[in-house]
């Protein structure tokens, strides 16, 4: 699709796919009823508002922020409709909607202790490397890959997971489609691979191999100024810097998208393409006909629900 194809990116919901492209953002969820609402909405990004903020570094630790808040919105929409088929009638998905935004803000807060943290205590009590920089952070990366992994393989065996992990496949399915210019038809898309190099699943696994790197070098810088590091003093340097680590780490992976054909590119995104095998399914028709309609309204080939309000997401507050 050319140089504008990286400007692509998606997110599986409930019963449902969230797609966005250039400056518009769709989420469309299938109903009880069989019907597919979409709720369209107009983005511009905070990099295009404030141009200091495309600074490498910079622009990847705010574009994860942009991102979460937008995945927020599209997974309220999502559980709204959800919850709205479950009751039966049109107001009752409303009274959860600030809910759910306290529960995803709790679950960051807790992602955060669960891998990063908890990471750091465990190296601390079970190794004996705490002042050696490189090892201690190598035994950290180890517990954290192995918790990450364990807790996607758990959430993996759960029903209603499972079929995210469908939705999830069927976005990716259906954006090769679009890049290869294909017709946007769920008979074309359900031929090609659920696996895609540019999937947040190989950024996750990207955060986590940076943040090795990063605090080994921290760590030693700190302990030459200090003479000695503690886990408290660890903890308040670390988990400040996480926003940072993030930005590197999309730096990486915005260079694995653009060399994706080198042997350095293919093997950066060679892990999350592994991982993949658990966070994606193979999708149905029904699903893929979701996600296109989602893609389709990005694109504005497609009118959003006229039941669905149209807002703009540049009032999502990021600042």
């Amino acid at each position: 699709m050319g140089k504008n194809t990286t400007l692509l990116g998606g997110q599986a919901v409930l019963e449902g796919v969230m797609m966005r492209f250039g400056g518009s953002v769709a989420t469309a969820v299938r109903r009880a009823d069989g019907s597919i609402d979409i709720k369209k909405e107009t983005y511009v990004p905070l990099a295009e508002r404030h141009r200091w903020i495309g600074i490498p570094l910079i622009r990847g630790a705010v574009g994860l922020i942009e991102m979460l808040a937008i995945g927020i919105r599209a997974l309220n929409f999502s559980a709204e409709a959800a919850m709205q088929d479950e009751a039966g009638n049109n107001g009752q998905g409303k009274k959860h909607e600030a809910a759910l935004g306290v529960t995803m803000a709790i679950a960051l807060l807790a992602g955060v202790g669960l891998f990063f943290a908890l990471p750091l205590w465990i190296a601390t009590a079970a190794f004996s490397v705490d002042q050696e920089p490189f090892w201690f952070n190598l035994a950290a990366g180890g517990i954290r890959v192995a918790i990450f992994l364990g807790y996607i393989v758990l959430l993996s065996m759960m029903k209603d997971i499972y079929r995210l992990f469908q939705y999830h496949g069927a976005e990716h399915k259906t954006v090769f489609a679009m890049e290869k210019g294909l017709e946007m038809t769920p008979a074309s898309c359900r031929v090609q691979s659920r696996f895609h190099p540019r999937c947040g699943t190989s950024f996750l696994l990207v955060v986590m191999v940076v943040a090795i790197l990063f605090f080994a070098l921290l760590d030693a810088f700190l302990i030459w100024q200090l003479g000695a590091l503690s886990l408290p003093l660890r903890l308040a340097t670390h988990l400040p810097l996480i926003p940072l680590v993030m930005g590197l780490s999309y730096e990486v992976i915005r260079f694995s998208a653009r060399h994706v054909d080198t042997v350095l590119g293919r093997w950066i995104v060679l892990p999350g393409l592994w991982l993949q095998r658990v966070t994606t399914k193979e999708p149905d028709d029904a699903q893929i006909e979701v996600a296109l309609a989602a893609l389709k309204a990005a694109l504005d080939e497609a009118p959003a629900s006229p039941a669905v309000e149209q807002v703009p997401v540049s009032s999502i507050s990021v600042n």
